[in-house]
C-alpha cells in the first residue's frame, strides 16, 4: 500500500473575508467547504490553462495544492487580481504534498483529502516538510506509474501551462469545471468548447508494445504528425493528439507510431468522448 511525497508541487494558501468569492470569480470550479476539495484551474482569459490545481477548503480560507514551478506565477497573478479583495495569499513553504493510494495511509495529523478527479488516484495530504522526511515511501515514480496506468493526464508531462485549454487537458471529464457557475477567466472560451463541441485535441491513452517512446516523440499516422507523445509506462503512453486526425487515420487504416512503436488508443472508463479507434466509441 504505497505512499509517495511529490517534490514537484507546492502549497500556497488564500485567506481572508473575501476568499470564497474572490476564487470562484477566478477558477474554473466551485469553491468547496471546509475538509472538501476540488479540482481547478487559473485560465488565461483566452481560456489557456495557467496552472491547474487542488483547492482544499479550510475554516477561514483554502489551502492550493499546485505544481511547484507554476506557485510563482499562480501567486503573481492571484495578487493582481485582488484589488480591493480581502484576501491573504502566499505560499506556505514549510509543507509538503504527499499521496497514498491502493488503500494506504499514512499516520499523520495533517490535512488531507481524496484526489477528486478520480476515487482511484488515492488520497493527499498536505504535511510538514519534517514529516514527510520520515514517511516510509516508494520512489515518486511509481506515483507516476500508477496515474498513467489510470490514463489521468498531468500539467507538465501530457499538456503544456499557457499552451492548453481545460478540454484538451481532459479537465472537463476528471470535475475540473463547473458549467453552471458563475462567471470565472476564461470562461467563455471554455463554455463555446462545450456547447459546440470543438474539442478536437485532448490527452488519449494509447497501448503500446514494449518500453514508451520518449516523452515529446512526435506520433505519426500515414507520415503525417498527429500528436506527441507525454507520460509513458511499460505498455501505455499518454499523448496529446487531434482527434479529427486520429479518426481519418483509423478509418483509412493507417498504422499510428511514434519512433517506430505502434500505438493502439484505448478508451478508459472515465473518458466519457469518443476515441476514434476505440471499441466503445460511440
Amino acid at each position: 500500500m504505497p505512499i509517495a511525497v511529490l517534490k514537484d508541487r507546492a502549497v500556497a494558501r488564500v485567506a481572508g473575508p473575501d476568499a470564497t468569492h474572490f476564487l470562484d470569480n477566478l477558477l474554473t470550479a466551485r469553491m468547496p467547504a471546509p475538509g472538501a476539495a476540488r479540482y481547478a484551474a487559473l485560465l488565461t482569459p483566452q481560456g489557456k490553462i495557467v496552472t491547474d490545481m487542488f483547492v482544499l477548503g479550510t475554516e477561514g480560507g483554502f489551502r492550493l495544492d499546485v505544481p511547484a514551478l507554476a506557485l510563482p506565477d499562480l501567486l503573481k497573478r492571484l495578487s493582481l487580481y485582488r484589488l480591493r479583495a480581502k484576501v491573504e495569499i502566499g505560499a506556505l513553504d514549510d509543507l509538503a504534498v504527499a499521496v497514498a493510494w491502493g488503500g494506504a495511509s499514512p499516520v499523520v495529523d495533517a490535512p488531507a483529502y481524496e484526489d477528486p478527479r478520480l476515487p482511484a488516484l488515492g488520497r493527499r495530504f498536505l504535511l510538514p516538510k519534517g514529516e514527510a522526511a520520515n514517511l516510509a515511501v516508494v520512489d515518486e515514480a511509481e506515483w507516476q506509474a500508477h496515474r498513467v496506468a489510470l490514463g489521468v493526464p498531468e500539467g507538465g508531462r501530457d499538456f503544456l501551462y499557457g499552451d492548453a485549454f481545460p478540454h484538451e487537458a481532459d479537465m472537463d471529464q476528471l470535475t475540473g469545471i463547473d458549467f453552471d457557475k458563475g462567471c470565472y477567466v476564461g470562461q467563455e472560451i471554455v463554455s463555446r468548447m462545450q456547447h459546440r463541441g470543438t474539442a478536437r485535441t485532448r490527452v488519449v491513452p494509447f497501448a503500446v508494445c514494449g518500453p514508451p517512446p520518449a516523452p515529446g516523440t512526435e506520433i505519426l499516422a500515414g507520415g503525417k504528425g498527429i500528436g506527441r507523445v507525454g507520460s509513458g509506462i511499460e505498455g501505455r503512453v499518454l499523448a496529446l493528439v487531434r482527434l479529427d486526425r486520429l479518426a481519418e487515420a483509423r478509418a483509412a487504416g493507417q498504422i499510428v507510431e511514434a519512433d517506430g512503436a505502434a500505438l493502439v488508443p484505448e478508451k478508459l472508463d472515465w473518458a466519457r468522448f469518443d476515441i476514434p479507434g476505440t471499441e466503445t466509441a460511440a
